[in-house]
């Protein structure tokens, strides 16, 4: 009797609306990825699978190696190092929002801010029964976030029996990846329950193992190098002549007595520069260990009592050059601003004092890569909690039924993350500046930047290298009410509805080092961010069955949704569609939404960090010499200033004035399945899906684009509002740029999904099915609060991120028995982009428009596998991903790796698995 009433309860809800029933099927354009699905994919990752959407777009995964290269973007999330998110539409992934089972998951930590995306690899595969993607706006059914889709993973939940698989895979340069799952689940006749622990193991890949990896840009040897070399690079006038030098010691070469002044030392040019790139990984290494359990209890009243319940551990590694030694005006800290290397100090070679700030400053630039302390190594550790539990019941009332659900869900991600490699600038002006004040400190060791690598030794090391430790949190609890059912009868159908109510409380903090705090860490400067806020929600859904004659059916939907935040306030969000199918064979749909998101924790309580980007200062020489693109005197920039590195410091960070951005989504298509198509001679199924969407959001929350404003700067004049928060110090080098969040202006983006989708019927060769999913980007534009356009646009290559006008996924199957055998094409059309600081070099074909073509790309995946007859049944399977070994197209302007790492395979050659997978 328990389970029968179980049954009743476990109708239809499809993601896209909270109404339980079978109808509603098909209202919304959602993909859905099954398990077997997911595992003909040859992946171990849920965002790598999801990122291979043709509907994503650009976010985090493994290739990116980002810790302490770049420091804190501008929407207050932090690196995110180790993470793994989800973007669609290319409307980034603070605009998903992700779900399991129907309830919200909790924002990522890396122990770098506090994000408000959601780090896919906190939930593991083994667990997953389905993936459930709608890519359309859907604020009025879910809340805040769902402005550009909804991702939702259905977890495992009917399974008897025990099933456990291990996995083996590995790229042509290494990076292996391994992995074992053991699963078991049962049912009696009042409960069910399902058990499954994993562990996932991917090792990391250098960079210099790759030619376009192992320089800073592709076929540019070290010429665009850094200026921050082991042997150093000094830049100063020198008091007793008066002339400016820009000078270093040769290449590679000590000097254990200390180098003679001028005599030891030589010009900087190009050919001085440092390879930084060697260091960097193409892949990052992790580690994820799971334990997951679900079970239910059904009762004789119709009550069915669930808990869930999941634990996760990531375990990562990021790893960048030694880091660099700044110091001069412009360095980005205080104690490098103004710091004076003594003419006491028993290592300087240069016998007078070199001053950077005040009376008699005379030091421009001092850049020294510290070899001698390794290079950079951010380690992770992050810690996923989750807690779900609930009560589900059905009554009727009258010749009704209704749906009923109470949910609590209480989750956190907590993650350490510790630096070895960075450096104590305080105690490094300390043993650079007059010998007294060092010998004030019984620790203090003076130290040798001066005489090449190897000068800096064990001692000084233990005195100016700490190990740096910071920590974030991301917490989220809620309670949700929900009731569903048909409310009366129409000429056409009942009308039904779907009732809620749902409240949150989310809160979250990052913590750096109290060595950052205090303003003494060398690296990227940031300060504690905390904050929290709670949120009231109540949403009504209503479907109306319009119009029902001889298989035609015209549904409408309603759908209105009221957040009330305790930070912005409270917004209604409403949305209106519509469902045509006219007989078996075609269904018209279409919708009007309108989307909210209401600022994040980081987004409003982030407290000023530092973004490392790379810009190009066009008052500066340029780091290639190219000569300044515009005369910036006005400005205080002095003849002959000169772009010491690529990247320049800005000022990134929250704002507690922000508002909620706001969004219209509008999408319309059809499901077209044709009798000719189904049950035929050449046809068992046939399916046709096109959707057009379109999204347009207004104050959308970001911040301009750092190279665009300081462009649009330069151009209008010192009395531009496009300088507001960028100064200058006396060389000419920026010494500060502001560059926060605020309510950005416009955002818009348009295109279509075409997809086919053909079952062939089955003959004594096996039966073939083919899948063709498509997605075109007509247009995507981004404009700020005054009118200026940014520089993203469909076709074009910016800051790591590409926008493909179309990308295609093409699958053939094959079934035979036991047997089975897929090809799949993934396809990613051209893009353009500039050659950046690559102009003057052979690997940019069109000097003359600083335009690099980045070429259409296909892989080639192929997959074996056999049902063998041992025990309960074995799943053998072997498999090639990019069967052809290609590598990504060169990107001149990516900032690591000479590739867009959020749109390519790595290039490190085709990736060869087998997997076992064994049922008892």
């Amino acid at each position: 009797m328990a389970q029968e009433d179980a049954a009743r309860l476990d109708r239809v809800e499809v993601t896209g609306s909270r109404i339980k029933k079978a109808e509603i099927e098909g209202q919304t354009p959602v993909s859905v990825i099954t398990r077997e699905q997911l595992e003909k994919t040859g992946l171990t990752s849920v965002a790598d699978i999801v990122q291979q959407l043709t509907g994503s777009g650009s976010s985090l995964n493994t290739k990116f190696n980002s810790s302490g290269n770049f420091g804190f973007p501008s929407d207050g999330s932090g690196v995110g190092a180790g993470s793994a998110t989800v973007d669609l539409r290319h409307l980034s992934s603070r605009r998903v929002l992700v779900l399991v089972d129907g309830i919200r998951w909790v924002n990522e930590s890396s122990a770098s801010g506090v994000s408000s995306s959601v780090d896919l690899n906190t939930i593991p595969v083994a667990i997953i029964e389905r993936i459930e993607v709608l890519e359309d706006g859907a604020s009025s059914i879910y809340g805040s976030d769902a402005i550009a889709g909804v991702v939702n993973i259905i977890t495992r939940r009917t399974f008897e029996g025990t099933q456990a698989s291990v996995y083996y895979g590995e790229y042509e340069e290494g990076g292996d990846t391994k992995s074992g799952e053991i699963s078991f689940g049962g049912a009696g006749d009042n409960f069910s329950f399902f058990l499954s622990a994993s562990s996932t193991e991917q090792d990391g890949i250098d960079s210099n193992r790759v030619e376009q990896a192992a320089f800073p840009v592709p076929g540019t040897g070290v010429a665009l190098g850094s200026s921050f070399t082991p042997n150093g690079r000094f830049i100063f006038v020198d008091p007793n002549t008066g002339i400016e030098q820009d000078i270093t010691t040769p290449n590679g070469q000590f000097f254990p007595g200390g180098p003679s002044y001028p005599g030891d030392f030589i010009g900087f040019t190009g050919a001085n520069r440092f390879n930084f790139a060697e260091f960097n990984l193409l892949q990052t290494p992790s580690e994820r260990k799971s334990v997951f359990g679900q079970a239910r209890f059904y009762f004789d009243n119709g009550v069915s009592w669930y808990v869930r319940t999941l634990y996760n551990q990531r375990e990562s590694l990021n790893r960048a050059a030694p880091e660099p030694i700044s110091l001069g005006p412009g360095s980005g800290n205080s104690y490098a601003d103004n710091a004076l290397i003594s003419a006491s100090n028993p290592f300087n070679p240069f016998g007078f004092d070199l001053i950077s700030s005040g009376p008699g400053a005379n030091l421009i630039f001092i850049g020294r890569r510290p070899v001698e302390g390794g290079p950079r190594r951010f380690f992770q550790d992050v810690d996923t909690w989750y807690f779900a539990t609930g009560l589900e019941g059905a009554f009727e009332l009258g010749d009704r039924s209704f749906i009923w659900d109470l949910n609590y869900a209480r989750s956190k991600n907590e993650a350490d993350q510790t630096n070895f490699g960075s450096y104590n600038i305080r105690r490094i002006a300390l043993a650079l500046g007059p010998i007294e004040n060092c010998n004030a400190d019984p620790n203090c060791v003076p130290l040798d930047i001066f005489s090449g690598p190897g000068s800096i030794t064990p001692e000084m090391l233990a005195y100016i290298q700490p190990i740096v430790r910071d920590r974030s949190e991301n917490n989220l609890q809620l309670f949700s009410a929900n009731l569903t059912g048909d409310l009366f009868e129409l000429p056409a159908g009942p009308l039904s509805f779907a009732a809620g109510y749902e409240h949150r409380v989310q809160d979250g903090f990052y913590l750096p080092d109290a060595l950052t705090v205090a303003g003494e860490y060398n690296g990227v400067p940031s300060l504690p961010t905390f904050g929290k806020y709670d949120v009231d929600e109540y949403f009504a859904e209503f479907n109306i069955p319009v119009y029902a004659n001889e298989g035609s059916q015209l549904d409408l939907s309603a759908a209105a949704r009221y957040s009330d935040y305790s930070t912005s306030g409270g917004d209604t969000t409403g949305k209106f569609g519509f469902r045509w199918q006219f007989g078996d064979q075609f269904v018209f749909r279409g919708s009007i939404a309108e989307g909210f998101r209401a600022p994040s924790i980081g987004e409003l309580f982030g407290s000023a960090a530092r973004n490392d980007i790379d810009i190009d200062d066009p008052c500066l020489i340029g780091i290639d010499g190219s000569q300044p693109t515009a005369n910036c005197s006005a400005f205080g920039v002095p003849t002959g200033a000169t772009q010491t590195n690529s990247q320049i410091s800005v000022t990134t960070g929250g704002n507690p004035n922000l508002l909620p951005e706001t969004s219209d989504s509008y999408s319309l298509g059809f499901v077209f399945s044709p009798e000719f198509g189904t049950n035929s001679a050449w046809s068992e199924k046939f399916d046709i899906e096109f959707t057009y969407y379109n999204h347009e959001l207004e104050g959308a929350i970001q911040a301009v684009d750092a190279q665009t404003q300081l462009d649009l700067c330069v151009a209008n004049g010192v009395s531009s509002p496009f300088c507001q928060g960028i100064t200058r110090a006396s060389t000419g080098v920026i010494d500060s740029f502001n560059n926060r969040l605020q309510n950005f202006g416009q955002i818009e983006t348009d295109g279509y999904d075409l997809d086919f989708f053909w079952t062939l019927p089955e003959t004594d060769l096996g039966q073939l099915k083919v899948s063709w999913q498509n997605t075109i980007v007509n247009d995507y534009r981004a404009v700020d609060d005054l009118g200026t356009p940014q520089p993203q646009a469909v076709g074009f290559e910016v800051n790591d991120s590409g926008i493909p006008e179309w990308t295609s996924n093409l699958s053939l199957d094959w079934s035979y028995g036991d047997f089975t055998a897929g090809w799949r094409l993934r396809h990613i059309s051209d893009l353009e982009e500039t050659c950046g600081r690559a102009t003057q070099f052979s690997v940019c074909p069109d000097p003359v428009n600083n335009r690099n073509h980045i070429g259409s790309t296909s892989y080639h995946d192929l997959q074996l596998g056999w049902r063998a007859p041992w025990f309960d049944g074995t799943q053998l399977t072997l498999g090639v991903n990019n069967v052809t070994s290609k590598l990504p197209p060169i990107c001149l302007s990516c900032s690591l790796n000479g590739y867009d790492a959020s749109n390519y395979d790595l290039p490190a050659g085709r990736f060869v698995y087998a997997r076992a997978e064994v049922k008892f």
